[in-house]
């Protein structure tokens, strides 16, 4: 019986040894936040924290050795105090930008390509006549602006796109997409 105990307990100890080998050899020096950083605040070397944890592989955070890159950069996202900071979690810009503006526009599918919408894709934001307008001659009018967001809500079926718009076009687009009477058109993705 002392016997069988010895063995056991041995075989527990190399258990737990590799246990601790593994634990530890496979852990990393990441980059988290020690502050909360607001979505669009500039990021101090003060926010930034090095910490060495165990990484699911699924997980993609910034290493230790790219912190100085994040300092003065913003935050893409809100960043938690004690949360890993991840590449997309980070931006050389904010947006909107300086003389830009974000607009929503919801509209029904039909009023939408039949291509879904991505961020980055050029669009022009046209004004329609509604269900018994008739088209008036000519040009028609429209806003070009860029997608930041395409957000769908299912219980209304409605999308709502997030558009990027030069700062003097964003009051006349919200006016016009308040009324419903827009459709969107997707501009080539050729660039």
């Amino acid at each position: 019986m002392l016997v069988v105990a010895s063995i056991a307990a041995i075989c527990l100890g190399a258990l737990l040894a590799v246990w601790a080998y593994t634990s530890t050899s496979t852990a990393r020096e990441v980059v988290a936040a020690r502050a909360t950083v607001q979505r669009g605040e500039v990021i101090d070397r003060d926010d930034l924290i090095v910490v060495r944890v165990s990484l699911d592989p699924a997980l993609n955070p910034v290493p230790a050795s790219a912190l100085d890159s994040l300092v003065g950069q913003r935050a893409a996202m809100d960043l938690p105090a004690g949360g890993l900071v991840t590449a997309d979690a980070v931006t050389a810009t904010v947006l909107p930008g300086k003389g830009s503006s974000v607009v929503g526009v919801s509209l029904p599918p039909a009023l939408l390509p039949g291509e879904p919408l991505q961020a980055g894709d050029h669009v022009r934001v046209v004004a329609t006549p509604g269900q018994q307008g008739d088209v008036a001659e000519g040009e028609q009018r429209s806003i070009a602006a860029t997608v930041v967001g395409v957000h769908p809500d299912a219980q209304t079926g409605q999308t709502v796109v997030s558009v990027q718009v030069p700062y003097a076009a964003a009051a006349e687009l919200a006016a016009r997409a308040a009324t419903g009477k827009v459709a969107l058109v997707l501009d080539s993705r050729e660039r």
